[in-house]
Parts: C-alpha cells; sequence; structure tokens
C-alpha cells in the first residue's frame, strides 16, 4: 500500500487542489518528512504538534507525520495561553510545527518545567476534541481508521471521487475529513475560510458535483444572504453536522433546494456515521438519516438491554472509524469489538432511520416527568419570537429540576408571556420553562455547540438576584 507521501506524489499532476498549489504541497510535505528521517530508526518515536495555520503547511506536516508514522498531535491554532498550557503539559511534544508568534511564551514556560517524556504511541492520529464541556482532550485515531470513514462514506453515497469545498478548520475532524475523502478517492479539494463564504467571494467553480459541510450557524448566516442562496443550491450535497439544526432552518434550506444531508457523528467515530441523503431531505424526512456501512448503531435501555424500534435509549456505537481511546488513557478501551456509549438519546423508527432525541446529560426530569431540551428549543424558535434559545434545568426543591429558557428576544417582545401563550395547546404544561431569563446572546463554539454547564451557573446567579422576576409557575 502506498504512503501518504507516495499517494501525494502520484496525484500531484491531476489539478486536485483548487486555489492551492500542488506542487507547493508536495515540496513542503518531502521537506517536513526529511526533518523526521533522522528519528525513523528511533524505538519511541518524536510526538509531534502539529499548528499550522496555514493550510498547505497543515496538510504537508500532517502527510508526512503519518508516512512516517509518528504520532501527531492536531492542534488549534487559536487556543489561548491557558489552553495551550494545559495541551503542552499533557502532550510533552518532541517536535512543534507551527509559527513561533503562536505558541513561544508558552512553549518557553513549558520547557523550563517539562517532566520526563512518556513513552510515545507510534501511528497514532490525536485529533482535538472537547464537546461542549471546553476540556480539551484527544481522541485516538489511526490512518486506518479515517480510512474506513471514507470507505463508508463513499459506499452509502455511491461516490467514487469525492469533491469537496472545505470552509471548516482542518485541525476539526469536520475539516479533515474532507481533506481525507478527496485525498483518498483523488477528488478534488477547495479550501476557503469561512468568512470568504460570508463576504460572498466564492471561487468561479462549477460545484454541481461537489460536497460543502457546515454547521447550523454557518448555514444560518449564509441564508440570510439572498446572492449565496443560488450558490448554496448548486452543490451536490450541503452536510450538515456539529449540532442539532432547528426545524425552521431545516424549512428554509428545503424551502431552496438546498441538497442538504444532515449528519450525525462525532470526533470519536471520525466524523459522521449516520446521515439523511439529500433526496430524503428534500422530500421531507427530518431525522439523522440511516447508518453508514462501516458503522453499526444500537439503542438501549440503562440495562444495556437492546430496545424495539419507537424506543428512546441510549446510543451504541460499533464502527471500523472508532478511535482506540483518549490519549492516556487508551489502554482502558478494547480495539476490537467495542461498543462505545455516547451521552446521546435516540431511536430507529420503522423505515431504519436514526432519530436524535437530545443528550442524556441534558435531560431535565421535573415533577417525576423526562423533558428533553432540543424538543423545547424547536417549539420555542417556532414561535418568531426569539433569536436564540437555549433551555436546561436547574435544581428545584419542589420539582426537583426547573425547566429554564436562557433566550435573546426579538426586538419586539416585550414579556416572554407572549411565547408561553403559543406554547399552551403546542407542548404539556410540565414542558413550560417556569424561569425566562433574558441575555444579550448565548455563546456558541466553532460548531454552533453551547456550554449549557455555563449557563446554568450564568441562569443559577440570575435567579438568586432576580427570581421573582423570572418565576413563572403552572401548578
Amino acid at each position: 500500500m502506498a504512503t501518504p507521501l507516495e499517494h501525494l506524489k502520484y496525484i500531484s499532476n491531476e489539478h486536485w487542489l483548487i486555489g492551492i498549489d500542488s506542487q507547493e504541497l508536495q515540496q513542503l510535505a518531502t521537506e517536513f518528512y526529511l526533518e523526521l528521517t533522522p528519528y525513523l530508526q528511533e524505538s519511541n518515536p518524536p510526538k509531534i504538534i502539529l499548528a499550522q495555520p496555514n493550510p498547505v503547511k497543515f496538510l504537508a506536516g500532517f502527510i508526512a507525520a503519518c508516512t512516517a508514522k509518528f504520532p501527531i498531535f492536531i492542534c488549534n491554532h487559536s487556543w489561548g495561553k491557558q489552553e495551550w498550557q494545559q495541551v503542552l503539559e499533557l502532550v510533552q511534544p518532541d517536535i512543534i510545527w507551527a509559527p513561533e508568534n503562536i505558541i513561544f511564551s508558552q512553549i518557553i514556560t513549558w520547557q523550563n518545567t517539562a517532566m520526563a517524556s512518556q513513552k510515545s504511541i507510534p501511528n497514532r492520529i490525536m485529533i482535538p476534541t472537547g464537546g461542549s464541556s471546553g476540556q480539551i482532550k484527544f481522541a485516538i485515531h489511526t490512518w486506518d481508521t479515517l480510512m474506513a470513514s471514507v470507505q463508508g462514506f463513499t459506499t452509502y453515497f455511491n461516490l467514487y471521487q469525492v469533491n469537496s469545498f472545505c470552509v471548516l478548520p482542518l485541525y476539526h475532524v469536520s475539516g479533515l475529513m474532507q481533506f481525507m475523502r478527496s485525498f483518498l478517492t483523488s477528488g478534488k479539494l477547495a479550501i476557503a475560510p469561512f468568512k470568504e463564504l460570508e463576504y460572498s467571494q466564492i471561487y468561479n467553480l462549477d460545484i454541481t458535483d461537489f460536497c460543502l459541510s457546515l454547521v447550523p450557524t454557518q448555514l444560518q448566516k449564509l441564508l440570510q444572504q439572498p446572492t449565496l442562496i443560488n450558490w448554496l443550491s448548486q452543490f451536490y450535497m450541503v452536510l450538515l453536522g456539529g449540532a442539532p439544526a432547528w426545524h425552521e432552518l431545516l424549512a428554509a434550506a428545503r424551502h431552496h433546494k438546498i441538497r442538504l444531508a444532515p449528519t450525525y457523528g462525532m470526533t470519536e467515530t471520525a466524523s459522521q456515521i449516520s446521515t439523511l441523503k439529500p433526496d430524503d431531505f428534500l422530500q421531507g424526512k427530518i431525522n439523522a438519516g440511516q447508518i453508514l456501512p462501516h458503522a453499526n448503531v444500537t439503542i438501549c435501555n440503562e440495562l444495556g438491554q437492546k430496545l424495539a424500534k419507537n424506543q428512546v435509549g441510549n446510543i451504541y456505537i460499533q464502527a471500523k472509524s472508532l478511535f482506540l481511546g483518549y490519549y492516556q488513557n487508551d489502554s482502558q478501551l478494547p480495539i476490537t469489538n467495542y461498543q462505545f456509549k455516547i451521552d446521546d438519546l435516540g431511536f430507529f423508527d420503522d423505515q431504519g432511520y436514526l432519530h436524535i432525541v437530545g443528550r442524556n446529560s441534558d435531560k431535565i426530569i421535573t415533577g417525576g416527568e423526562n423533558v428533553y431540551p432540543v424538543e423545547i428549543e424547536a417549539v420555542i424558535r417556532a414561535t418568531g419570537l426569539i433569536v436564540d434559545i437555549c433551555v436546561i434545568g436547574i435544581p428545584d426543591e419542589y420539582w426537583g429540576q426547573a425547566v429554564t429558557a436562557i433566550y435573546v428576544p426579538q426586538k419586539n417582545l416585550d414579556s416572554h408571556q407572549k411565547i408561553i401563550q403559543l406554547l399552551k395547546d403546542k407542548i404539556s404544561r410540565y414542558k413550560i420553562p417556569k424561569h425566562w431569563i433574558v441575555v444579550e446572546n448565548i455563546f456558541r463554539n466553532e460548531k454552533g455547540k453551547i456550554n449549557r454547564q455555563e449557563l446554568k451557573k450564568i441562569a443559577m446567579n440570575s435567579l438568586k438576584i432576580s427570581a421573582k422576576h423570572t418565576l413563572n409557575k403552572f401548578s
């Protein structure tokens, strides 16, 4: 089997990169690899941190490290000092490929305090993940797990070559896998900062056979610009993932005949394991689609027993693309036949489509009833009276947990009572939020995810100050 660097040389004359000089990429990848050759015979290969903001240098470093089969840690060049300090102390890298101005001061501190370097793990690709918690950790992958994800994707969509238009960061699994799909299938790859799309600066490119990947907040921004709506509708497929999408956003995309493909997956599974095909989406289906052939999903109850169709339970995943564990804890997870239990809840319908209900840890138990924030947020969004919304549960002596809405109101909304009146015939009374807290904005990370724990702290502090103004009881 050809190495990544050999494959790069093989396709270098095919003009597969749009807006990037493929010869420059090949030259840089070779230079990075030559830098590693003195260490090729070492039993404990050097650990590499890759944090290049330049996409050509990033891809060159990635290809070189994977060719040498050295452990590589993919990092976000935009991390702050505290985040870099955490990562450097965790990884104890031997080689850092990053501009000096990004982490120079942090490197000095780390080098002066570093403990003896722990044994490295050959042939491993560490991809950062933090979910909505903000705590950085690395999911351990290999070239084979990433390749399995690509094979599942091409088989599911019956594609021989995958052309990708990438506007997501390459240090995220969502951006990295777009490169992998095009690279491994000798497809075309265009890379552009999302900001260019926001300002309608788009390539003069026939995109009818290209795949675009977005998170919901990005799709929302693009749909607000009439000049981009027609452009979006020309894509062969627009993959949508990273965070739950609200019904109004999906309806708007369907109205404009955008070939949306809502996906479900995570860093630990090397991107999606289920996807709703564009034709199904345009015909009105709203779910996470069917399972890709490289994965298997089981819905179980709290005892681990498999549930029947249409029964909500915990999601267990087996996949050829499944990660090998988290860095420093990888020995705790078996590599084969491992069922990865995640925090999400879902069910399969009669046609085999996966539906995601919400996160188990986000579930609110109020008065003995289960409430899933995603459902309540969707109903409140449908009123058209808010700009953004997050529903959480906070401790309550009477209810156990009180359903609480933290929201950004539309300018013409003077009271949450208007929302409540519209909710009364839409959802059960126990699902209607008992607390309503107005904020100027709800912070979301690059994938559009919300840190609910931080919002819970804000809500509790707010209620201590002005509970009498925000409490609305239904009894």
